[in-house]
C-alpha cells in the first residue's frame, strides 16, 4: 500500500526539522568551554591595555573623553563616558576584570556576562581608535551569547541548580551565534574572491612580507613559498566553503572545525594581528558538538592512568566547588512558571535581533546596485542605530582583503626640532635618520594595538583630529622640550622578489600631519630622499 501524498510531505517535513535541528545543535559543554575561553579573552585584554593605560584611556593621553564620544557616536553606550577622573576609570578597569572572573567561574552567569558585554563595548566606545576585526567579532559573539545557557555546565551556577544540566541546546540563538561565524569566514571569502592571487595561493606569500605585522616563525617561513601558497589556498578554499559548517554534523564538522582552527593558530604564531586568533577559536568551539567530547573523554582515558581519572579529577573539582556554590547566594531561585516566560520573551529577543543585526545587513549587501564592498546597511534604521550604539553592527569582513591582499610595508619617522635647534627622530626615539628602524618592523610598535593606533593617524591626515590630539599630546610630553613635529609615514612596496629583501623595494614618504607647539609649523625640518615609486 503506496503511503498517502500528506503523510508523505509530514515525513518529509519531520526529516527536515530534525535536520535543521541538529544543524543548529551545540552541546553545553562547548558552551561552558566558550565561557571560561570568553572570560580569559577578556582578562588577558584588560591587562594588555593597562599597560597603556594613560595614553589610550585618559585624558591625560592622547585620546580625550570629547575625541572618543566624537567618533564613537554621541549616542554610543560606554560606563568610562560617565567619569574623566584616571582613579575612578582604573576602578573600573578592576571592576570589569573582576566580573570576568564571575564569568569564568560561571557564578550568576548571565548577569555576568550582560555585563561583561557591556564593559567590553564601553572599553572599545572608549578608544575606537584601537580596534580591530577581532573587538567587533567578539563583541557579536558575547552578544549572541548573552541568549545561551552557558552556566549550564562547569560551573557555580550549575550545582546550584535544581535540575540536571542539559546535553545540548537548539534555538534561535544557537543557529545565530553558528550563523555569526559563518558569515565572517563567507563573507570574507567573497572579498577575496575577485583577487588572483587568493585564488592562487599567491596572497599568503604577500603577506608573510609584510614586516609590521609578522613575527615569530613566519621570517623562517618565508623560505618557503611554495608551503605558503599552499596553505594560503587551502585557507582561502576554507573560508569559501564554510556554510558547510551548517550542513556538516558530528565528527564532519569538528574535522572542518579543527582546520580552521589550525589555521587561527597559525596566525598566532606568525601574524601579530592582536586576538583575532584567538577569538575565532572561541567561536569554531561551539561547532564542537557530542562525539567530540565523547572522543576526548574517551583519549584521556586511554592516555591517564586509573579506572576512571577524568570522572575522578571531576569529582574531586565538585567536591572542592560545592561548599563555595552551597554559601554563595542564588540572587533568582526558580519561580514556577518564569523560566517559560524568560525563555518567550529570549525567543522574541533573538528574532529581532537576528533581523536587525544578521539579515537586513545581509540583504543590504546583496541589494540592487550594491556589491560586496559596500556599507552593509544602506539606510540605517532606527533599530540599526540602537545596536550599533551597543557595538552589534556587521562590518564589511574585508579581512586581508580589498579584494587584493595588502603589497606595502609601512612604517613611520617623526622628525621633531628641539628648543636647541637639534633634529630627533622622537617615534623612534634616535638621531633623525631615513633608513628604517627595525628589520623587524613589527618592533617598532610597543603593543599590537598601537599599529591600529598608527593607522588611525595616518588616516586622519593634516588636519584630522587624531593627528592633532597626537601632535598635542607629544609637545606637551615628550622628554625634551620640542618646537614642532613632523609626522611621516614610509611606505615599501612588496613584490615576490622582495618579499625577504626590504632594502631593494621602491619607497615612498608621505607626510601626515605638521604641529607646532607653538606658533604655525615651517617647511618640512628634513626633506626625505627622492621617492622611487
Amino acid at each position: 500500500m503506496r503511503p498517502s501524498a500528506p503523510s508523505t510531505r509530514t515525513a518529509l517535513f519531520a526529516g527536515l526539522k530534525s535536520y535543521v535541528r541538529r544543524s543548529v545543535t551545540v552541546d553545553t559543554r562547548a558552551l561552558a568551554a566558550f565561557r571560561m575561553f570568553a572570560a580569559l579573552l577578556i582578562l588577558a585584554d584588560v591587562t594588555l591595555r593597562s599597560r597603556n593605560f594613560s595614553f589610550y584611556y585618559t585624558d591625560d593621553g592622547a585620546v580625550s573623553q570629547d575625541l572618543a564620544q566624537l567618533f564613537s557616536g554621541t549616542d554610543a553606550f560606554s560606563v568610562f563616558f560617565w567619569t574623566q577622573d584616571p582613579q575612578l576609570i582604573a576602578a573600573l578597569f578592576v571592576l570589569h576584570a573582576v566580573v570576568a572572573l564571575f564569568l569564568l567561574v560561571g557564578y550568576q552567569t548571565r548577569i555576568a556576562l550582560v555585563v561583561s558585554f557591556l564593559f567590553v563595548i564601553s572599553l572599545d566606545h572608549h578608544n575606537p581608535f584601537v580596534l580591530s576585526y577581532a573587538d567587533t567579532l567578539f563583541r557579536m559573539l558575547l552578544f549572541w551569547a548573552i541568549f545561551l545557557p552557558l552556566g549550564e555546565r562547569w560551573s557555580i551556577d550549575a550545582l546550584q541548580a535544581s535540575r540536571p544540566p542539559r546535553q545540548a541546546v537548539a534555538s534561535l540563538a544557537t543557529a545565530a551565534i553558528l550563523v555569526q561565524m559563518v558569515t565572517m569566514y563567507f563573507v570574507n571569502a567573497m572579498h577575496k574572491f575577485p583577487s588572483s592571487l587568493w585564488q592562487s595561493g599567491e596572497a599568503a606569500v604577500y603577506v608573510f612580507g609584510i614586516d609590521e605585522m609578522t613575527f615569530l616563525i613566519a621570517d623562517h617561513l618565508r623560505d618557503f613559498p611554495l608551503f605558503l601558497e599552499f596553505g594560503g589556498l587551502m585557507w582561502f578554499y576554507l573560508l569559501l566553503a564554510s556554510p558547510l559548517m551548517l550542513v556538516l554534523h558530528d565528527r564532519h564538522r569538528m574535522m572542518y572545525a579543527f582546520l580552521l582552527m589550525g589555521g587561527h593558530l597559525a596566525f598566532a604564531v606568525t601574524v601579530r594581528i592582536g586576538a583575532f586568533a584567538y577569538v575565532g577559536i572561541l567561536g569554531l568551539l561551539l561547532f564542537l558538538q557530542l562525539p567530540f567530547w565523547s572522543d576526548a573523554k574517551a583519549t584521556f582515558r586511554f592516555l591517564l592512568p586509573g579506572d576512571d581519572p577524568v570522572g575522578e579529577v571531576h569529582r574531586r573539582i565538585v567536591r572542592t566547588v560545592t561548599p563555595v556554590a552551597e554559601a554563595l547566594p542564588r540572587l533568582h531561585p526558580d519561580i514556577p512558571g518564569e523560566r517559560e516566560v524568560r525563555q518567550k520573551l529570549s525567543v522574541l529577543a533573538v528574532a529581532f535581533a537576528i533581523f536587525f543585526v544578521l539579515i537586513i545587513p545581509l540583504a543590504g549587501m546583496g541589494a540592487e546596485g550594491a556589491g560586496i564592498d559596500d556599507h552593509p546597511i544602506p539606510e540605517e534604521t532606527e533599530a540599526a542605530a540602537f545596536f550599533d550604539n551597543f557595538g552589534v553592527s556587521q562590518p564589511d569582513w574585508s579581512i586581508f582583503a580589498g579584494p587584493h591582499p595588502r603589497s606595502i610595508d609601512r612604517w613611520y619617522a617623526f622628525p621633531a626640532k628641539t628648543s636647541d635647534g637639534d633634529i630627533i627622530d622622537i617615534y623612534n626615539d634616535r638621531e633623525m635618520t631615513w633608513e628604517r628602524p627595525y628589520h623587524e618592523l613589527q618592533r617598532q610598535h610597543d603593543a599590537y594595538r598601537e599599529r591600529f593606533w598608527m593607522n588611525s593617524v595616518q588616516s586622519a591626515g593634516q588636519d584630522g583630529w587624531v593627528s592633532t590630539a597626537l601632535g598635542e599630546y607629544l609637545c606637551e610630553n615628550h622628554a625634551a622640550d620640542l618646537e614642532e613635529i613632523h609626522m611621516w609615514e614610509i611606505r615599501e612596496r612588496i613584490t615576490p622578489a622582495t618579499i625577504d629583501s626590504p632594502e631593494d623595494r621602491d619607497v615612498r614618504y608621505n607626510e601626515i600631519h605638521r604641529h607646532a607647539c607653538d606658533g604655525q609649523p615651517s617647511d618640512p625640518l628634513v626633506e626625505p630622499p627622492e621617492s622611487d615609486w
